[in-house]
């Protein structure tokens, strides 16, 4: 039986791969809830050569999930999906408006309802 709990230390940088189990890109950090602790999104790095000119995108954390075969993680979401997910910046993960967008963008239950 493996652990329930993971340290943030052992997910950042771990492999992310799409519905056809290829390697879209890996996770850069997370970004958690202050006040439920619950993990909101994780940062996901994809794109570039060597660690240059990579994109970096906030996937919601209820789309991916840890696959012990491919050691690392996977989701139904695609690269194009990711690409045409609503922009954000920094300022977004302030922005109710912005978070609802992009959990209605890749169909995923809201984190701040759990």
């Amino acid at each position: 039986m493996t652990a329930a709990l993971i340290s943030s230390e052992k997910v950042e940088g771990t492999d992310v791969y799409g519905p056809d189990r290829d390697k879209i890109g890996s996770i850069d950090h997370l970004m958690i809830d202050k006040s439920s602790g619950h993990v909101g999104y994780a940062i996901m790095k994809f794109g570039g050569f060597l660690g240059l000119g990579q994109s970096a995108y906030p996937l919601p954390w209820g789309k991916l999930s840890y696959d012990n075969n491919l050691d690392g993680y996977i989701t139904d979401v695609t690269e194009e999906q990711v690409k045409n997910a609503p922009d954000y910046d920094e300022d977004s993960f302030k922005n109710r408006d912005w978070e609802t967008k992009t959990h209605d963008h890749y169909q995923t239950r809201y984190y701040w309802e759990h």
